[in-house]
């Protein structure tokens, strides 16, 4: 035999065990871009892809800038980079209100909430809108000062441009991960590992988390890569690593799908055992306070075993504090009717980000209150778009023991409404950023009580 062919040999190998070493260590972006090249040299159809920078900014959370500039502000990252690759303070680009943990410090902060997941730290949000519906391939984040403060990116079903609204809105987690701290300002090309999705996007939501930094963060552009054509991996394709394929987590088990949500609130069957097993011996107080650390969807799922820990889990003393801003994508009417059996003593509710898009309509928030809203002390609705005169109307009188309200970026409400807020007597902190609230309005008056 010739000694070519045990070269070619060990350099087929070699080649193969490359590949796999490459497949460990690739981003997502660049391994659908190999498994496009491997599909056309087997002449199956191509599937290009999509190249698009966001056309508009349709929502944010927060920005240093004014609402009458471009200075600082989230409009920044609508088009092509204004800074990219220079690294620095510069005015074009995007920024958020805060940064480090100085605002959690401070003697006006505000408590946190209990039973917030570990998973869920995201502090502010931008929403992207692009022009082409696309399967997701990379989202690429150009960060030029302070970078490391993105923790997670998301794709939305609805199509922002579609004349005809979709009957349900669905988001789906592209990528998550804790918040990091990276060392030093310099700009970089930020390209995280995404996961691939079932239904095509033109809507990219970033959610952020600056606590770590020393300083703003600051955001050029955004870039969506994509195909029109959802991806399928032909059975010829080339070798595909076990590490490719992701894992079940709680996000993909239960989806971001409001009906899963809402399923795990209206338990109404229960499985039929002859005993509670052990729970029977142990006081009331005692369960009680084991149960006031699960978190709300561990409360539902816990409630479904029997009917001992159903009574508990659905003890209305279980909900004094509640927070569903981490639930935004989930939460709809139907989720704050279930929840209206278990809130009657509710103190703190926090429904920050929720009900966007149709999901919370005024009358059932006004149902809930309706329900629940007499103990209320606290009441958190940031970034509540669907609030209207009418919902600050309820609150009013549904609340008289209200002392904390925070409407910030709730920026739909009319500057009429804000007059209804004058009547609440007990309100001691009100948080109007970025609303529409006039100087001659009467709720000025408060201040001068």
């Amino acid at each position: 035999m010739s000694p070519v062919f045990p070269m070619l040999t060990v350099l087929s190998m070699f080649y193969y065990m490359c590949l796999r070493r490459r497949a460990r260590t690739a981003t997502r972006g660049e391994m659908n871009s190999r498994r496009a090249i491997e599909s056309n040299t087997r002449a199956l159809p191509i599937n290009v892809e999509i190249v698009q920078y966001a056309k508009e900014v349709l929502d944010f959370s927060s920005h240093y800038g004014s609402e009458n500039s471009m200075s600082y502000t989230m409009w920044n990252l609508a088009g092509i980079p204004n800074v990219y690759p220079s690294s620095g303070d510069f005015t074009q680009t995007a920024v958020f209100r805060t940064y480090g943990t100085w605002w959690d410090h401070c003697p006006s902060a505000r408590l946190p909430f209990k039973r917030t997941p570990t998973t869920f730290c995201s502090q502010d949000y931008v929403e992207l809108a692009f022009e082409e519906p696309v399967y997701p391939t990379a989202v690429q984040i150009l960060e030029t000062y302070h970078p490391g403060a993105v923790v997670r990116i998301l794709a939305c079903s609805a199509n922002p441009y579609s004349q005809n609204p979709p009957a349900e809105v669905r988001w789906e987690i592209l990528w998550s991960e804790a918040p990091t701290k990276v060392n030093g300002p310099q700009a970089r090309q930020f390209t995280p590992c995404i996961k691939q999705i079932n239904f095509p996007t033109n809507l990219i939501r970033l959610e952020v988390n600056s606590s770590l930094l020393d300083y703003y963060t600051e955001l050029d552009a955004v870039v969506l890569h994509g195909v029109k054509e959802r991806p399928v991996l032909s059975l010829k394709t080339s070798m595909i690593d076990m590490n490719d394929i992701d894992e079940d987590d709680d996000e993909e088990k239960y989806g971001c799908g409001m009906d899963t949500l809402n399923k795990q609130f209206s338990i109404v069957t229960l499985r039929e055992w002859p005993t509670n097993g052990y729970f029977d011996k142990l006081p009331y107080e005692l369960i009680q306070l084991i149960l006031s650390h699960l978190t709300v969807p561990d409360l539902c799922r816990l409630a479904q075993t029997c009917k001992l820990l159903y009574q508990h889990c659905c003890d209305p003393l279980q909900y004094i504090h509640l927070s569903l801003q981490p639930y935004w994508a989930r939460i709809n009417d139907t989720s704050l009717e279930y929840l209206q059996s278990r809130c009657t003593l509710i103190q703190w509710l926090n429904l920050s980000w929720t009900g966007n898009r149709g999901a919370i309509s005024v009358s059932g928030f006004s149902r809930f209150l309706k329900v629940c809203g007499s103990e209320l002390v606290r009441l958190e609705l940031s970034c509540g778009h669907f609030l209207n005169e009418t919902c600050l109307e309820v609150i009013t009188e549904m609340c008289p023991n209200l002392q904390e309200l925070n409407l910030s970026s709730c920026d739909k409400i009319p500057p009429q409404a804000f007059n209804h807020i004058a009547k609440v007597g007990s309100l001691k902190r009100l948080i109007l950023y970025r609303t529409k609230v006039e100087v001659g309005t009467s709720i000025f008056n408060l201040c001068n009580k």
